[in-house]
């Protein structure tokens, strides 16, 4: 980093300062500890630190820090073992108690589980799209900046997990 251009230097901590908090709630929902997310998104900060001038000269920036952030988080999962921590559902459990007030905290606490089961069953960019949106309250257009593609790119994988969860909780609803 000493050898890089000043302007090369601030570009780089500003998107550190503006990405590593979405990261880190993100790697926290991933992996539920924030031992194991802090590990994770500082791995991916250092491996894009080393590719920074480089990756200045990339048209998708941010789908690259996207890809280098979802690789690390796998690896940490990866060595976690095979019987992985529970992931955090507290942002879906809420969610779900507000469309529920005054259902039986049983019945909350089945419907959360059904349905982190099925967000778990969506296809990889679909997952990160709902986690984005629903389990980090990100606008369509803040999940597409964080894992840098367009926001009609989000918006389509948004309907498409929306139509697969309905398929696979009516599915589940009838078992």
């Amino acid at each position: 980093m000493s050898q890089w251009d000043p302007s090369a230097r601030l570009s780089y901590w500003a998107f550190h300062g503006d990405r590593r908090p979405a990261y880190m709630r993100f790697a926290y929902l991933q992996l539920g500890s924030d031992a194991a997310a802090e590990e994770a998104v500082d791995a991916a900060f250092d491996s894009i630190m080393g590719e920074w001038p480089r990756m200045l000269h990339m048209d998708r920036l941010d789908a690259y820090a996207w890809t280098v952030l979802k690789q690390r988080i796998a690896g940490r999962q990866y060595r976690r073992g095979p019987w992985p921590e529970p992931t955090d559902t507290s942002a879906f459990e809420a969610a779900l108690k507000e469309a529920h007030a005054e259902a039986d905290q049983y019945d909350v606490l089945t419907d959360a589980i059904r349905f982190y089961s099925a967000v778990s069953r969506l296809a990889e960019r679909q997952r990160d799209t709902v986690l984005l949106r629903y389990g980090l309250e990100c606008t369509p257009g803040e999940a597409a900046a964080i894992m840098g593609v367009d926001e009609a790119t989000v918006r389509s994988q948004l309907g498409q997990a929306q139509r697969r969860l309905a398929l696979l909780l009516d599915t589940s609803a009838g078992s």
